[in-house]
């Protein structure tokens, strides 16, 4: 299919305004929706990573579709990982140089985080993807999801305590105090993106890949649509029974968590194919779909400026001013607003690099 679709910058650039929604409200004065669920559970925020993490399964199929037999794919794949691989462990550098904690860089710097886990998840699904040419999808996804069920049934992965969760032993003994360090009930949590939750991390993206399928391949729209929509919902419905046994959980990133977020996000791409791409529907999705054309990037910048803001006073200054207009009894709706303040710096960057053609491709 030559024609691009339009929905998929859409949902691209709708799920990274989300991410910086979610990862810029005040914490403790958050809407319970735009906090992470503690720990089994599933709130609103938890669907943003996934569904980002699905998107770059979609553009795996697109991109190497269009590549297919282009001399060098396996180096330009892995120039790739590199890349966001080595700007996820920045961010982190970035973020303790502007704290003053620069000195501690070469025993506390965390080696795992968001774009490190994309940059893994997107290595090996791109790697399988280009060697299978394009075959054995499913055998690979139900596999690795077979494989991660039986580590954690084995290694007490559903243990919120690090001390008994294998998970969190493999990360601590492979990488000490390289991983994340934010305490709660007194000791430091599983990684939310270690090392073996990358298992988890290929067959999501690999999901993505039959769904970029699914939604690229067909005689026309609508029986891609379909196409699409039946995946959605026999993987949804999986995980959801899935879920009794082996419960949702985005810390783990356990595999009912990786086949209802999966289906959710590609009801999500069926829908928007149907309004913007069959429907035409597209006037409203404009400022989504410069989000979508420079995703990476616009996320890179939103992880920095918060950094900045903090330092200087900045971002206490700004949540000072919607705790005024809101009072203390309204603290929910000021730390929204703060949120959407960032949201919508990050919607003129993207407005910005739109109108004059910036496009950074990461």
């Amino acid at each position: 299919m030559k024609q691009r679709l339009l929905s998929l910058d859409v949902l691209r650039g709708l799920t990274v305004a989300s991410m910086i929604l979610v990862n810029n409200g005040w914490e403790h004065d958050s809407f319970e929706c735009l906090n992470h669920a503690k720990w089994n559970g599933l709130s609103m925020s938890d669907l943003v990573f996934p569904f980002f993490l699905f998107m770059v399964g979609v553009s795996i199929y697109i991109s190497m579709s269009r590549h297919a037999g282009e001399s060098g794919l396996i180096r330009k794949i892995l120039k790739r990982t590199l890349l966001l691989f080595v700007i996820g462990v920045a961010l982190h550098a970035w973020d303790m140089l502007i704290w003053g904690d620069g000195a501690d860089i070469p025993s506390r710097l965390r080696f795992w985080g968001v774009l490190q886990r994309i940059a893994l998840s997107y290595c090996f699904a791109a790697l399988f993807f280009h060697l299978a040419k394009g075959r054995y999808l499913w055998h690979a996804i139900v596999t690795l999801l077979v494989v991660y069920t039986i580590i954690l049934i084995a290694g007490n992965g559903y243990a919120e305590d690090p001390e008994q969760n294998l998970l969190a032993r493999i990360d601590r003994n492979l990488f000490g105090q390289h991983i994340y360090q934010k305490v709660l009930v007194g000791r430091t949590p599983v990684d939310p993106e270690g090392l073996v939750g990358v298992i988890a991390g290929v067959a999501h993206t690999l999901l993505g890949v039959v769904c970029g399928r699914a939604i690229m391949t067909g005689r026309d729209t609508k029986e891609r649509i379909m196409q699409l929509l039946v995946i959605a919902v026999s993987i949804g419905l999986t995980g959801y029974m899935l879920s009794y046994a082996l419960p949702l959980n985005k810390r783990i990133w356990s595999p009912s968590f990786t086949l209802v977020t999966c289906g959710m996000a590609a009801s999500l791409l069926g829908i928007l194919t149907y309004v913007i791409d069959l429907q035409g529907h597209n006037h409203w999705c404009r400022i989504f779909q410069q989000f979508g054309m420079n995703a990476l990037f616009i996320y890179i910048v939103s992880e920095m400026l918060p950094s900045v803001l903090g330092v200087t006073g900045i971002s206490e200054a700004i949540h000072n001013f919607w705790i005024a207009i809101f009072g203390n009894e309204l603290l929910q709706y000021a730390s929204l607003s703060y949120a959407l303040t960032i949201v919508s710096v990050m919607a003129l960057l993207a407005w910005l690099l739109d109108k004059y053609k910036i496009y950074i491709k990461i």
